[in-house]
This record gives structure tokens, sequence and C-alpha cells, in this order.
């Protein structure tokens, strides 16, 4: 986390793009929904001050890669606000084993076993979830309800704003959500699904980790280092 965001507060470079947001009637309608959802006993992931993680480690001018989730796991202790990774010494969710394999593959790393991607959001990779919050055992439970309207300004913001980024879209779901980015921009990945119900169809075998390094190395970046 960058040292002048507060926990639960947007990272400074982002309320700068996006701060606007909180005052439109959708994000007050958001806002008063998860208060009732508290209120009401329900526990809600990931823990409030998590909510904007992915925005936090990865502050808007230092974004390189985003790769877009749909909603946070929905499971005690795994969600803390960066799609598709989870919380240390958690076991690893399918999704995120497929993309590890995929790693192991393309690259020739092994990964330690760790599922906190953190290391990842640290060098640029915006890990981005369409929804930022869900219900205890409930996926999907904070779908429509305005979040994905906040997101869609961000990823807005990037397409505009920045050149030369790299969005990966990994399923149908990503892939609509990333209708907006110009291709003359920005290099497109898209695949199937890391699911274990898709994987099998396009996902392995992409090599994507490699050609967003080189990618990012044609550009005059330093590559992302994916070892965990």
């Amino acid at each position: 986390m960058t040292t002048h965001a507060k926990p639960g507060q947007l990272d400074p470079s982002w309320q700068a793009v996006l701060g606007a947001e909180f005052d439109r009637p959708y994000m007050q309608s958001l806002k008063a929904f998860l208060q009732q959802e508290k209120a009401a006993g329900k526990t809600i992931f990931p823990p409030g001050p998590l909510i904007f993680n992915a925005f936090n480690h990865t502050p808007f001018d230092k974004v390189r890669v985003v790769i877009i989730g749909q909603d946070p796991y929905h499971g005690p202790g795994q969600a803390h606000g960066l799609s598709f990774s989870v919380q240390a010494d958690v076991a690893l969710p399918p999704s995120l084993i497929n993309i590890f394999k995929e790693i192991q593959s393309d690259l020739g790393i092994r990964m330690s076993g760790s599922g906190d991607l953190t290391p990842w959001a640290d060098q640029g990779v915006l890990l981005l979830n369409a929804t930022l919050t869900v219900q205890l055992a409930n996926a999907g439970s904070h779908q429509n309800r305005g979040w994905e309207t906040f997101t869609d300004a961000a990823i807005a913001a990037l397409n505009a704003k920045r050149e030369g980024l790299v969005f990966v879209l990994w399923g149908s779901y990503a892939q609509k959500k990333g209708a907006m980015i110009d291709p003359h921009k920005h290099l497109i990945l898209k695949s199937p699904h890391p699911s274990p119900l898709s994987a099998h169809r396009g996902f392995f075998g992409t090599r994507q980790f490699s050609r967003i390094n080189q990618y990012l190395t044609a550009h005059g970046q330093t590559p992302i280092n994916w070892q965990l």
C-alpha cells in the first residue's frame, strides 16, 4: 500500500481520477445498501479497509497491466481486494491453481504455494474485480448494485489517460467489461477463463504471461516478475 493512503480510503492518484464518482447517485445508493447489509448482521468480504486494496497497491500512474476479475471470493479469509488473489496461508482456489500452472508452463517458474498476489500489484498489475464486495457464502450477491459502474469508470480512465497498458480479459464477462478499451493504444489479451470449467478450452497454452513481458520490454518497461 502506498504510504499516503490510509486503509479503507482511495489512493490519492485514483481519488483525483474517480473522486467525483462518490458523489453520484449510484454510489450513494451503493453505500446505503452496504450499510443496510451490515446492519442486518450480514458478513461482507473483503473487510472494509481492504475494499479498495487493488487501487491502493497500484496507483493510477503506476498501472502497467490490468487483470479483470468478476467478484471477490466469498469464503472466510479469502478475499483481500485483489482479483484472483487470496490471503496468505489460505488454500488456493481452482482458478488460481490453473493460473499458476500456466505460468509454470509458460515461464518455467515454480510457484511457492502462496496465493497472495500482492507482489504483482506492487509491480503495477491492477488486480481489479468488477464488483468490490460480496456477502459470505453468496457468490455474486453484490452484483448490479453500482460497483460495476465504478469499476467501468476506472477502466475508462485508464483507457483514456494512459497508453501502452496490457489488459488481460479472461472469460466472456471480462471481455464484455473490456469492450471500451482502445486496441490501438493498448494490448488486449483475451482467452477463456482459468476456471476448471473452461481452462482447457483455450486458457492453457496461451502464454499470456510471457506475452505481457514481451510487450512491456518492447515499450521500454521492466517486465513483471511473476514469481511468488
